[in-house]
């Protein structure tokens, strides 16, 4: 009888061990500081299942009130971890949540589906998110100071296309200012407020953004790029205002300033050319020839020498400034909208659904638009609309009767749409954008 009962709870205890070894997740904040409105907050979501997994989880945009969120770009991290003599393999990805004021803000409980292996066969699965809860505080000086932009490692700094200092009348000069930040999206980077300077005129072009963009120290952040043309129209002295570039150090918890100083220009009146030849003084020579080709001889060498050094000086002075061109190339193409759409195309055709998501995301707000149910409003193509509807019920809806994705009418669509060039539809920018659309 001893016997049989120790059987039967051995047996019991390794059916509790096998029914236990189901997908779970984990959730944690990296952000471990104050956290203030506006500021990024990094959250990781681990997920976990027995063996290894037959299929990628869906991670799922949720819904979060005051809040905007996002899921990152970065590849995904897999894991190995041992619980209770099971070995899991695990996914991490990062959402970045922005909260837009203070308060305690909560994780959904969103279902993540998934495919594992169970005793050797490919089953379906699913896991619920882990609740998590943070808490938003006003900052320093209380809600009236409650900062517009929060980031890391915010830097300000600019060009231009020539000397500013000298300049004749009717000439122009440009001015290209770029801010860099970290822990942050480019799309929450503010103006920057460009004082127009008096006796020139000032043309602007549209601001270029982008994300992950990498710095020489390798870090990688998010820029927003602004360029101001001056035509110089009177003679005189003048100045290009200084700028005062506010933001919130999350590090520090409090605020900042970045600047630029002003700069001086001195404007004169164009001369007007001279005609003619101007006269030459011929100089004798006395020494004799062979003198004359010993002189001449040292000349060249000395000139010779002057321009080795000279090159030489300018290749020192230039390489950090050649080295930052190529990089701002580099990050110039890597983030063009021609290669965001090719990314989408791609992505269209042989991807799956979270990749079409997040690559259509990514290309619709390289077009000016902030989201996608913005450029979707504004679009105006019936094939766009339909299959996009049903990209968001694929990755969000509970209805698992869902009409399937036309691949090819979406990228068709897509493509017609951008050969149209149609405007984005202005809009009044608020202090930070709208809530992330949710299908």
């Amino acid at each position: 009888m001893m016997m049989l009962r120790a059987v039967i709870a051995f047996w019991l205890i390794l059916g509790s061990m096998a029914y236990a070894a189901e997908p779970f997740t984990r959730a944690a904040i990296e952000d471990k500081g104050k956290i203030v409105p506006g500021q990024q907050v990094q959250i990781t979501v681990d997920i976990f299942v027995p063996d290894f997994f037959t299929s990628p989880p869906q991670f799922p945009l949720f819904d979060l009130p005051n809040a905007i969120v996002t899921l990152s770009d970065n590849r995904a991290q897999n894991m190995v971890e041992t619980a209770d003599g099971v070995q899991y393999a695990g996914i991490r990805r990062t959402y970045a949540v922005i909260p837009e004021a203070a308060g305690t803000f909560t994780l959904p409980p969103a279902v993540i589906t998934l495919g594992y292996s169970q005793e050797g066969k490919a089953v379906p699965g699913q896991a619920t998110l882990q609740t998590l809860s943070f808490t938003v505080a006003d900052p320093p000086g209380g809600p009236a100071s409650t900062p517009t932009f929060a980031a890391r490692g915010v830097t300000i700094t600019q060009s231009f296309d020539r000397d500013p200092s000298k300049m004749k009348v009717g000439e122009a000069v440009v001015r290209t200012i770029t801010v860099y930040a970290e822990d942050t999206q480019s799309m929450l980077i503010p103006v920057i407020p460009v004082v127009a300077a008096k006796g020139m005129k000032q043309y602007s072009k549209s601001p270029q953004i982008a994300d992950g963009v990498e710095a020489e120290d390798r870090r990688t952040g998010s820029t927003r790029t602004e360029t101001i043309t001056y035509v110089a129209e009177t003679a005189g002295t003048v100045e290009i205002p200084a700028i005062s570039y506010p933001w919130f150090d999350v590090d520090a918890q409090a605020n900042a300033m970045a600047t630029l100083p002003a700069t001086t220009v001195n404007v004169t009146v164009p001369v007007s050319a001279h005609t003619g030849l101007s006269p030459q003084l011929e100089q004798d020579v006395h020494n004799g020839a062979r003198a004359w080709v010993t002189r001449k001889v040292l000349l060249v060498m000395a000139a010779a020498a002057i321009s080795l050094g000279a090159a030489g000086y300018l290749l020192v002075r230039l390489l950090p400034w050649m080295t930052g061109k190529l990089l701002t190339l580099r990050n110039a193409r890597r983030n063009s909208e021609p290669r965001k759409f090719a990314n989408l195309v791609a992505s269209i055709r042989s991807g799956d659904p979270v990749t079409i998501y997040r690559d259509l995301a990514i290309w619709t707000r390289s077009t000016g638009y902030k989201s996608i149910a913005d450029w979707v409003s504004q679009c105006g193509e019936h094939d766009v609309a339909r299959e996009t509807r049903k990209l968001e019920r694929e990755l969000f809806g509970a209805d698992r009767n869902r009409p399937d994705l036309d691949r090819a009418a979406l990228r068709q669509a897509v493509k017609a749409w951008r050969r149209a060039q149609k405007p984005v539809q202005t809009r009044h920018a608020s202090t930070l954008p709208g809530l992330n659309p949710i299908g």
